[in-house]
């Protein structure tokens, strides 16, 4: 009853007329920079983060989380229609979606897809006002030892999820780490990586990391890569779905949120992997297998579905522990941070009205969106034909101007173009760019929590797993970096039954 009267002193500030304009702002911007190709809600809110300075926390937020579900409805549009997903979380979406649009379906699966992200928003969202309080309540009773375990398993988590390899997502998170160090040790004052400049010794800005990483490593890479021809988006009409499209994705609407909000809340990479174990789930439980890999709508609808409860899920970590699973909470996390907000477990008792204002605003976000996507859906891929020169240099010319309004230093420039150069690096290269941001904004907390367990054992090592949630937060992580050997010890094993069974048939032939 708490939650459900917060969450209803919360509608009070989100259905004001300033917030609902930051909401309808968030949603449409989202939207659109989903749709752009290479253009991910990470770097849309990270480019941002400069100019809401000025802006009221509440107001802020309830934009930035427009845009977090805008780009994940958006990102599913250009899927769908151009076979190139706008943002990462999409990708499953264009394997079923893109059939379906060429084979003339586009509308279809346009409206699928957009009512499983309403779908799944909306459980999703009920989910995270049902747990978020109970985790916050939990999660007071943490001390140092069980931060940092829980710091250890997101760093350990994000680099096995992510990347081509192991070894690529440790590189990643090192250089996040590398660029966290730099400026004053928190406990003895002495200077950390600063080459003896003043203007480093508070540290590299976050918000300098994120858009140098994302939005100037991006645009050099796309840069790099650049081709004139753009591909041609299939035309489609007013979405819409029949009886017998219906009947194919309501079950998959539901089994959607069921998969993608646990894999939120946990650092397991995001909606990657949820989005494709509910494609693997449906195709193995529909009545029309034959039809996957040619345009199958349950293809879409659950996928979509699942993706949009992972974001949710996202928030729950989030705001309960601080600790961010995606790239677009990392960045929010750094937005916190902006206006001197800590997120976690006290976060619901001393920002009430900004948390529960955020999350109601979730509900008004998910409901506008699909007021305007379902209508506005042919606008949406008209905005595929903008020349991709005139897209980039845009987002280098925003990177550099937000750079500057942080400090209004010339070095920060330079310093956001070094750490450009670093993200197009780690593009070239295969690496990962969540961990390293993780790497930026958890690494100081986790050396401070390290430190303070420590203090507490006075140096014994046993510090650091003397209860039992961090004992239990280790043996997962002992399990995710074992788990590779153990499928392969598992899958030698099969190998072996299977050749003795094979020499016995042989030989009683």
């Amino acid at each position: 009853m708490d939650s459900l009267n917060s969450l209803i002193d919360g509608f009070g500030t989100a259905l004001t007329p300033m917030n609902l304009l930051w909401a309808a702002i968030g949603v449409l911007l989202g939207t659109a920079i989903g749709v752009l190709p290479g253009i991910g809600p990470a770097m849309a809110v990270a480019l941002l983060l400069p100019v809401t300075y000025g802006l009221d926390p509440t107001g802020a937020f309830i934009m930035f989380a427009g845009i977090y579900y805008g780009a994940m409805f958006g990102g599913s549009t250009t899927s769908i229609l151009l076979n190139t997903p706008g943002e990462s979380a999409a990708v499953v979406a264009a394997i079923e979606g893109n059939p379906m649009a060429k084979a003339g379906r586009g509308a279809q699966a346009l409206a699928a897809a957009a009512i499983g992200h309403f779908a799944g928003g909306m459980i999703g969202t009920i989910l995270l006002v049902v747990l978020a309080p109970t985790v916050a309540s939990l999660a007071i009773g943490i001390g140092a030892p069980d931060y940092f375990a829980i710091m250890v398993l997101a760093f350990i988590a994000v680099t096995s999820v992510l990347g081509a390899s192991r070894i690529r997502g440790i590189a990643s998170l090192l250089i996040g780490l590398t660029i966290g160090m730099v400026g004053l040790d928190q406990m003895t004052g002495q200077q950390r990586l600063t080459f003896g400049s003043l203007h480093l010794a508070d540290g590299v800005d976050v918000v300098i990391v994120a858009v140098g990483l994302f939005a100037i490593g991006e645009a050099l890479w796309v840069a790099a890569h650049l081709r004139r021809s753009t591909g041609k988006p299939i035309p489609v009409g007013r979405p819409w779905l029949g009886r017998a499209d219906l009947k194919r994705t309501w079950k998959p609407w539901l089994r959607g949120p069921v998969i993608g909000f646990p894999f939120g809340a946990i650092p397991a990479g995001g909606a990657e992997i949820p989005t494709f174990l509910s494609y693997v789930t449906e195709k193995r439980l529909s009545k029309h297998r034959d039809q996957f890999g040619k345009g199958a709508i349950e293809g879409v609808a659950g996928p979509e579905a699942a993706a949009s409860a992972s974001a949710a899920g996202t928030l729950v970590s989030m705001l309960t522990l601080g600790l961010p699973t995606t790239a677009v909470a990392a960045v929010m996390l750094a937005a916190f941070q902006q206006y001197g907000i800590q997120p976690g477990p006290l976060l619901f008792e001393r920002e009430p009205e900004l948390v529960w204002g955020l999350i109601a605003s979730l509900f008004v976000g998910m409901v506008l969106l699909l007021a305007l996507n379902l209508p506005l859906a042919p606008v949406w891929a008209k905005l595929l034909r903008i020349p991709r020169p005139y897209l980039y240099a845009g987002i280098l010319f925003f990177a550099a101007v937000g750079a500057y309004a942080v400090g209004g230093e010339s070095l920060d420039l330079v310093i956001l173009l070094v750490i450009g150069l670093i993200g197009f690096g780690m593009r070239r290269y295969g690496l990962p760019v969540l961990p390293a941001v993780i790497g930026v904004i958890l690494g100081p907390a986790a050396e401070q929590q390290l430190r303070r367990a420590l203090q507490i054992s006075d140096g014994s090592v046993t510090g650091l797993v003397n209860t039992p949630f961090s004992v239990t937060v280790y043996a997962v992580v002992v399990l995710i970096v074992a788990w590779p050997l153990i499928g392969r010890l598992i899958a030698r094993l099969r190998g072996g039954r299977k050749t003795a069974e094979e020499s016995r048939t042989v030989s009683g032939g």
